[in-house]
């Protein structure tokens, strides 16, 4: 697995970028996880979102010019 804490990431499919916290085994089916957090506007407000994915579902994100984040 080539995933690291702090690594941003995002899914071979597509959707936002994520930071990669932890990676570990999921508690429910014990195969190997990558547990991302990422923000998520709703309305004005970004929020703090998680969740844990196959890392053969993710790719290391490669940004095509310079991060830009939008303030909350």
């Amino acid at each position: 697995m080539d995933f690291a804490p702090g690594d941003l990431v995002q899914l071979k499919s597509g959707g936002p970028v994520m930071t990669v916290e932890i990676i570990d085994k999921d508690s429910i089916t014990g195969r190997d996880a990558v547990f991302c957090v990422w923000f998520e506007k709703n309305g004005n407000k970004q929020e703090v979102k998680k969740d844990a994915f196959s890392p053969v579902l993710l790719t290391k994100y490669q940004p095509r010019g310079p991060l830009r984040f939008e303030r909350a």
